[in-house]
């Protein structure tokens, strides 16, 4: 059976023969290894071709912005999976990242296809128009407004404002940032509360202005939040607490359901 238009795999990514690995057209040994940072490659493996300096820059104020958050759901999931399974690194990486979806870091990728929807939109318009009739159009369909509001940083994510000025201080395409910031006010009209943006807008708007495609904005924040869990399962190895978060977690539930007569938790 045949599912899709493909009959003959094909890629144009990367290849081999005995003596040399050629990635993306440049052989990985000679013209990657110890010349192209980490940054660089993971551009150049998304896009095809490196990035300037000012995309280079970018790319990595977002990386370092998303790698670590504290003790956010995935993170206590990775390091309580290590606790359990601790010969298995990669389980209680793959823990965390299971752990990301539309509401922590997937958030990106739908706030990016929502700053396009918009600039899209505004080529017939002006910015804030084409904001307030988006934002309106999610609203009856009954979508979340994805980048928006914060649980802690109720005034502005932090992160924002230093993402922000990375982008103008290299002078990349700011249409996505207008537009970002354009959607604060339209918000606090159409929704009725003042959500500022965080830092899951921020990301995509900055990265779309350097040409990053819209697919590859999830895929940001995974790979920065994989360090930073790397980082929290070495800290886990020497300092655990995996055991602490769930025997902490089991003390704070309350049980609502029937018992048996006489039953005394």
């Amino acid at each position: 059976m045949k599912i899709g238009k493909a009959t003959i795999p094909v890629t144009s990514i990367s290849t081999s023969n005995s003596e040399t690995i050629v990635v993306r057209g440049k052989d990985l040994c000679q013209d990657l290894i110890g010349v192209a940072s980490f940054t660089d490659y993971f551009h150049f493996l998304v896009l095809g071709r490196m990035p300037d300096a000012k995309s280079r820059r970018v790319l990595d104020a977002t990386l370092v912005a998303i790698a670590e958050h504290g003790l956010v759901p995935s993170v206590q999931a990775s390091r309580m999976t290590y606790a359990a399974a601790p010969d298995a690194l990669q389980g209680a990486v793959a823990a965390g990242i299971l752990g990301c979806g539309s509401v922590i870091l997937g958030a990106s990728e739908a706030a990016g296809v929502l700053l396009d929807a918009i600039r899209q939109r505004a080529a017939g318009s002006d910015i804030d128009t084409a904001a307030r009739t988006v934002l309106r159009e999610y609203r009856a369909a009954g979508k979340a407004i994805p980048g928006y509001g914060h649980p802690l940083h109720k005034s502005r994510d932090p992160r924002v404002g230093r993402l922000i000025e990375v982008a103008r201080e290299e002078g990349i395409d700011t249409t996505y940032v207008d537009i970002a910031l354009a959607l604060e006010p339209a918000i606090e009209e159409v929704v009725g509360k003042a959500l500022k943006l965080n830092v899951s807008a921020a990301i995509p708007a900055l990265l779309l202005g350097i040409g990053f495609p819209i697919a590859a904005l999830k895929g940001v924040p995974i790979l920065a939040r994989t360090a930073g869990l790397i980082g929290h399962l070495v800290e886990e190895a020497e300092r655990p607490i995996g055991f602490a978060l769930s025997y902490q977690a089991s003390q704070a539930v309350e049980y609502d359901g029937d018992a048996p007569a006489g039953f005394v938790a």
